[in-house]
């Protein structure tokens, strides 16, 4: 299968620059070849092309599936790492697992306080595609700490590895359904006050395992984990 991306294509029968050179000059497909087109939203276009033309690739919409939504939703706030290729990793691998909202905030301890979101999205995209998913995440512009805690969420929770005080698994903390939010902190980890005022917000702190994870790696564990949550 073929999957092509294009937000309006029950308006817009074209594909982007971008995508019609993937699919004319890299894919060599021609007119009256078949392709499948998402919106993003959950629908699936099958299509044949009209035009192909590697700047605007035209096509015609044969029929339309309709994919329903998860029963659950998941929503990673994370601290961007100082190395944007362990950044990139993440949305690239959360997205082929399954993601519904990321959201990126600048921590006490970020070394990284800029992000290319444009950058991003073109990889959650690609990503999509790749794993024939329907539906393309949001991605938050970078936010300040403050602005992460009023998220709204069926359950909140702080990704934290104490060592004074216990704390739950996600696993066992989390239940199925609804829209499930976890922060996970920078490499530095969380700063005092930010523990704190997360739980004074009403998050519940949780662990992801025994051991210290990078943060790409916390991020990627807590999204799978949420998936088991609502699947076993």
């Amino acid at each position: 299968m073929h999957l092509f991306y294009q937000p309006d294509a029950e308006q817009e029968s074209f594909l982007s620059e971008e995508e019609s050179r993937h699919c004319v000059k890299t894919l060599r497909l021609t007119k009256g070849d078949a392709i499948d087109v998402t919106d993003g939203k959950g629908k699936r276009y099958k299509s044949v092309i009209e035009t192909a033309d590697p700047r605007r690739c035209t096509f015609r919409i044969q029929e339309t599936f309709v994919q329903t939504p998860r029963p659950y939703r998941i929503h990673l706030a994370v601290a961007p790492t100082k190395n944007s290729d362990r950044i990139e990793w993440l949305v690239e691998k959360t997205v082929e697992l399954g993601i519904d909202h990321l959201s990126f905030f600048v921590s006490k301890h970020s070394e990284r306080r800029l992000l290319k979101i444009d950058r991003l999205e073109k990889i959650a995209v690609a990503a999509m595609k790749q794993s024939l998913q329907l539906f393309m995440p949001v991605i938050d512009p970078l936010l300040d700490f403050s602005s992460v805690l009023t998220k709204p969420a069926d359950q909140r929770f702080i990704a934290h590895l104490p060592e004074d005080a216990s704390a739950a698994p996600l696993g066992k903390a989390g239940r199925p359904g609804g829209t499930t939010l976890v922060l996970i902190g920078p490499e530095g980890d969380f700063a005092k006050p930010e523990i704190e005022s997360a739980l004074a917000s009403g998050f519940n702190m949780v662990t992801l395992g025994s051991t210290r994870l990078r943060t790409e790696t916390a991020a990627l564990a807590a999204c799978h984990t949420i998936h088991l949550i609502n699947t076993i």
